[in-house]
């Protein structure tokens, strides 16, 4: 499908890194509480392949892919780092995306450990096992600066997309799984309305 689409202004995604994340693994992570059940799923039981990747690339002028440090990228001066603060797990302290744009690296501290939130004010029910909180990928949209089409194509239960709306960004979002699709379409229609 990515050869087919027009070239966006950022590709803003977070592949499959080949780590087994969806097979389940979260469910033996917790300790305080009855982890969530996401189900025992086989898309990332390998990293996506160059090919595809190449096409992820080609997408768009200005990229931002979680998970670089899992695949053959050029180099870069710009990595953004989400510090999940996780604190004593074994989930990862931080997560890394590559860009391909030319500024400093940037760090971003955002929980997002089961109850525990960045936000408690405002609590983020997670859809999907390897879900990024909207928050984060708004910070990496504001990273790219003024962009307005942004593309994700592995969208999940949609956080991309979700923060570009809040943004007033266009956004368009491939998704192989169509449950996590149905989710997506759910979560763009909520609104908050002023009062």
């Amino acid at each position: 499908m990515l050869p087919t689409l027009a070239p966006v202004d950022l590709v803003l995604t977070d592949p499959p890194y080949g780590i087994g994340e969806a097979a389940g693994k979260n469910k033996s992570r917790t300790k305080l509480a009855i982890a969530q059940d996401f189900g025992d799923d086989t898309w990332d039981d390998a990293p996506i392949d160059q090919d595809l990747m190449a096409c992820v690339l080609a997408a768009g002028s200005t990229q931002i892919i979680f998970g670089g440090n899992y695949y053959d990228l050029p180099p870069t001066s710009c990595w953004l780092i989400w510090d999940k603060e996780n604190g004593a797990s074994d989930f990862a302290d931080c997560e890394m995306a590559w860009t391909n744009m030319c500024k400093a690296t940037r760090l971003l501290r955002w929980r997002w450990a089961g109850m525990l939130q960045g936000d408690m004010k405002a609590k983020e029910y997670r859809y999907h096992p390897t879900q990024k909180p909207v928050p984060v990928m708004r910070w990496c949209l504001e990273q790219a600066g003024s962009v307005m089409t942004v593309l994700d194509p592995f969208m999940g239960s949609g956080t991309t997309l979700r923060a570009a709306k809040d943004l007033g960004r266009k956004a368009i979002g491939i998704e192989i799984e169509e449950k996590y699709c149905e989710i997506a379409a759910k979560r763009l229609a909520q609104e908050v309305l002023a009062l």
